[in-house]
């Protein structure tokens, strides 16, 4: 199992989840953070510090967010490792809860 970053951090990318990850699983993308499946420990650490409520387990999805499996793991192939808290997009609070932001996210 495995925990998944999913709609709502995109374009909010609040790193607030990142530096309590025992592990350092997660990746950041321009406007997306990812975890790496074959990294993560399935913690559950990272899920309470997500001020965008946007980490999932795996097997607790959404299914309507089931894609975001795929793209964590290729993403998290491609992306550089990110360990340490950064501030998050100017505008980020402006997108926060927007839904459906898939079109938005850039690989």
């Amino acid at each position: 199992m495995t925990f998944v970053v999913t709609d709502n951090c995109i374009k909010c990318k609040y790193t607030d989840c990142v530096p309590v990850c025992p592990v350092d699983a997660f990746h950041e993308g321009e406007n997306f953070l990812a975890i790496h499946p074959d990294v993560c420990i399935d913690c559950g650490l990272c899920v309470p510090e997500c001020p965008a409520e946007a980490i999932f387990q795996d097997t607790q999805l959404p299914p309507e967010h089931a894609h975001y499996v795929k793209i964590n793991a290729d993403m998290a192939e491609v992306w550089p490792n990110i360990t340490e808290l950064k501030p998050a997009p100017d505008d980020a609070d402006i997108w926060l809860g927007t839904p459906n932001k898939l079109e938005f996210l850039v690989k």
